[in-house]
């Protein structure tokens, strides 16, 4: 097997073995059966609030199981296959084998920075919000395609998507957005997504075909649950109701259900129109309100254990964290972490895995090079 390959599946191994104590693998598969035999129980469902937890806790064991597996195979698997195409000349197979093995490595450091996601909110649900920067039209279309980035790499990952608020633009795109990411660890992998992305293209909307920079915000935060009781003076509070907006059909309502509240000591105002009750729209910006008032607690917590950290980022309108560049070339780059690549397009449909693994890593105090593209 050649030296390249080798270290590929070396460094599998290694993660293999990270996983194998993370999980207490002697005891893994047990574990999974008890849950299973749980949930068979006629009874399991009579507390659905503990059932839920339950099935969350056997759900995430059973991915964890599973992937460990699935890289034992890969490693067997293609191994064998590069060990029989070598000693029958094919080189078709070997190359084919070879590429599977880079794909396994890439699932293994996704699979091992989850391992670092032990965060107090990390296993949470998500909010995320998008802003246009200035600049009218141009960033406005910029922020959508945040929005739709987004969106695409939740849905890769199969987590829920549940758009909570939404604001168009005047001609193209959107003001500004909210919307409600569900799915383990969802929180934890977003977490460092918080700051200003800066696109430079040609703008589709100069007739002289003019190369433009757009700024957009992205703003993160963990759905609290009721383990975490956050308290909310209502005299702190000022609340607007307004008629919800949308691209039209059913997303227009005729009265003024929409709910926009100011928590007035901190400053932070959540909205919410995704209902057509205005009392439901009230409570869900409840939540927001008070996961963003959580989040703001968790960012105090690690300015002060972490204050020298030079790696910590400084969330607020003038913090770049990545630059998104289409013309003259193609690149994006994580100004943080010095990640980049090359396929603008798959980025922009989702493929961020990559930068979201450098920033977890080097927040806790390391990174390893990513695995170049295969293609």
């Amino acid at each position: 097997m050649r030296t390249e390959i080798e270290k590929v599946v070396g460094e599998i191994e290694q993660v293999l073995n990270l996983l194998r104590r993370h999980l207490d693998w002697d005891t893994a598969e047990a574990r999974l059966d008890d849950f299973n035999a749980r949930t068979e129980n006629p009874e399991f469902w009579a507390d659905p609030e503990k059932a839920r937890e339950v099935m969350q806790q056997r759900d995430q064991l059973a991915a964890q199981v599973k992937t460990v597996r699935d890289l034992e195979a890969a490693i067997r698997d293609n191994s064998e296959l590069i060990e029989m195409g070598d000693a029958e000349g094919d080189a078709d197979v070997v190359k084919e084998a070879e590429a599977a093995l880079i794909e396994a490595l890439k699932e293994a450091r996704s699979a091992q920075v989850e391992t670092l996601l032990s965060g107090e909110a990390d296993s949470n649900d998500a909010y995320l919000e998008i802003h246009a920067g200035a600049g009218g039209t141009e960033s406005q279309d910029w922020a959508n395609m945040l929005l739709r980035m987004y969106t695409r790499w939740a849905e890769r990952r199969k987590f829920k998507v549940e758009t909570l608020e939404i604001h168009d633009g005047e001609e193209a795109g959107i003001k500004s957005a909210t919307i409600k990411i569900s799915g383990h660890n969802a929180y934890g992998w977003m977490k460092t997504e918080s700051g200003v992305h800066r696109l430079v293209r040609i703008s589709p909307y100069d007739s002289a075909a003019r190369r433009h920079t757009s700024f957009s915000s992205a703003w993160i935060y963990p759905v609290v649950d009721d383990a975490i009781d956050i308290e909310i003076n209502d005299s702190d509070l000022k609340v607007d109701t307004y008629r919800a907006s949308g691209a039209g059909g059913q997303h227009v309502n005729t009265t003024d259900s929409a709910i926009r509240i100011t928590h007035v000591p901190s400053g932070i105002i959540v909205a919410c129109q995704a209902e057509r009750s205005q009392h439901k729209n009230r409570a869900t910006a409840m939540a927001m309100l008070k996961a963003r008032l959580y989040e703001a607690e968790l960012q105090k917590r690690e300015e002060a254990a972490n204050a020298e950290a030079a790696s910590k980022s400084d969330i607020g309108w003038g913090h770049q964290i990545r630059s998104y560049v289409l013309q003259p070339y193609q690149m994006v780059k994580d100004l943080r972490t010095s990640v980049e690549t090359s396929n603008t397009g798959a980025v922009l449909d989702g493929d961020l895995d990559q930068f979201m693994e450098a920033s977890l890593a080097a927040r806790v105090g390391g990174y390893a090079d990513s695995v170049e593209d295969a293609d």
